[in-house]
């Protein structure tokens, strides 16, 4: 669901490794986001009497590298474009089974995109599994769109 007429994409983890970050890419232009929302995430889950997630750097760097992929192609996609999906990407992150990633593009803040994932089941799904225990999120932004960002979050158990 969009509810503000933007893109929103979501990658459902849920077997063992899918799903999840990438490799850090020197020389990406955007944000690290993890510890401005980590009171976001922290009041959502609460609301729904889960523990919150907490912020990871590894995952951080992950989604990161992820915003700025989709930035520089333009594109909002979980593979990028030498064919490495959700799943290949995670393989050099430390995870405990189960892993995620939420992607969206807009004119968000860190408070808008975790509002826009909450009002779309698939993105709330990930964010309110109660398997995930960490999370890392980035954006970057959009050179083509003046104020509009490529976003990222990765939750890994």
């Amino acid at each position: 669901m969009n509810r503000r007429g933007l893109l929103l994409g979501a990658g459902a983890g849920l077997l063992l490794m899918p799903l999840a970050a990438c490799q850090t890419s020197p020389g990406v232009s955007g944000a690290r986001a993890s510890g401005p929302a980590a009171s976001v995430v922290a009041r959502i889950r609460s609301a729904h009497g889960m523990g919150a997630l907490r912020p990871d750097r590894e995952l951080e760097n992950a989604a990161l590298s992820q915003a700025g992929f989709m930035a520089g192609s333009g594109r909002m996609v979980h593979r990028t474009g030498m064919g490495r999906d959700f799943a290949s990407r995670l393989r050099n992150i430390e995870t405990r089974g189960v892993a995620a990633e939420n992607i969206a593009h807009g004119r968000y803040d860190v408070s808008g995109v975790i509002d826009a994932w909450m009002h779309s089941p698939p993105h709330r799904r990930n964010m309110l599994d109660p398997r995930f225990s960490r999370f890392g999120l980035a954006y970057a932004p959009d050179p083509r769109a003046d104020g509009r960002r490529f976003w990222a979050m990765i939750l890994a158990a």
